[in-house]
């Protein structure tokens, strides 16, 4: 039974993946301080005898104790990710702590790789582009980033992640790869997460006023998780993916007015929606080129903003 370390396994993503992985017969190994991410997530997983939790901060030397005997694939999925300076969860309010996970914390995790045949993948992110001059976004684009605005300790963190990954993987050739993540949304979000489908849901079901940046006519792709959990799979586990750079998102690009007004129609909401002014560097555009990963993994998101959406807003209604 191959063993499977998850940094940041509390998490959104992380605990979908914990999950996913347990179901398929791996042995899961979870690591997270849980600044972001929330043991609730992984509660059910507790008891299964092939899932290791250890609450501990990447940044610290890892001390994974007896219990871990062996590392076959390392996901790294630990970072605050939400640019919402409203949430007591963005990386807006976690500056240092974002920008030391995905250097040191990094750097600790590639430690870890102690020969060829431990998989390592490093999950960074679509706001490496930062606010793109070309649409879709290939992974051959450098992106147009500001490198010291507010969102820089995420963009730059990500950014100094992928190099030092790579970094490893020209110098000692361990078995590495890339995946930049697009808007992922779904089941498991934490309500103060800021990020935007969240915070419609929330202002939707309270009835309070929803709340767009600008004129809402800035651009986003929603990927809903069970298809990016898909993704990181697919990228992590198929062969000849070593030493790529891989776009992972739903290429389905809608203004975030349309998403608004969708959130608000589903949920029946008596919300008003209202404008507030654009926060510094907020990209006008995400839109993944995905053509790489259809390719290389044989993989495309098939569950539509929809259906994700009412799977979604069901789950906030229920907790």
């Amino acid at each position: 039974m191959d063993s499977i370390l998850i940094a940041g396994g509390a998490g959104f993503i992380g605990s979908h993946l914990c999950k996913k992985l347990l179901s398929q017969g791996y042995s899961v190994i979870c690591i997270d301080n849980l600044i972001t991410g929330s043991k609730s997530n992984i509660v059910p997983l507790l008891e299964n005898p092939h899932f290791i939790f250890i609450e501990q901060d990447i940044r610290q030397p890892l001390r994974l104790g007896a219990r871990v005997s062996r590392i076959d694939a390392i996901f790294h999925l630990a970072s605050p990710a939400s640019p919402n300076k409203k949430s007591p969860r963005s990386y807006i309010n976690f500056p240092i702590e974002t920008l030391m996970t995905n250097s040191l914390g990094t750097y600790n995790l590639l430690q870890l790789v102690t020969d060829k045949t431990v998989k390592f993948l490093y999950a960074s992110t679509s706001e490496v582009y930062g606010n793109p001059s070309v649409s879709p976004q290939p992974e051959s684009y450098w992106g147009n980033v500001n490198p010291n605005g507010i969102r820089s300790v995420y963009d730059e963190g990500k950014r100094f992640g992928e190099a030092l990954t790579f970094g490893y993987y020209r110098k000692f050739g361990i078995n590495a790869r890339i995946v930049r993540i697009f808007n992922t949304f779904g089941p498991f979000m934490q309500k103060d997460d800021g990020r935007v489908v969240t915070t419609f849901i929330q202002q939707a079901l309270t009835n309070t006023n929803i709340t767009i940046f600008g004129k809402g006519d800035q651009t986003r792709s929603f990927c809903y998780v069970d298809d990016m959990v898909e993704g990181l799979m697919k990228a992590m586990f198929t062969p000849k993916t070593e030493g790529q750079v891989i776009n992972l998102g739903n290429p389905d690009e809608r203004k975030i007015s349309e998403i608004a007004t969708m959130i608000k129609t589903m949920a029946g909401s008596l919300s008003e929606i209202v404008y507030e002014p654009m926060p510094e560097d907020d990209p006008s555009m995400r839109k993944p080129d995905i053509a790489k990963a259809k390719q290389l993994l044989q993989w495309e998101p098939t569950v539509s903003l929809e259906e994700g959406l009412k799977k979604t807003l069901s789950y906030f209604m229920s907790a």
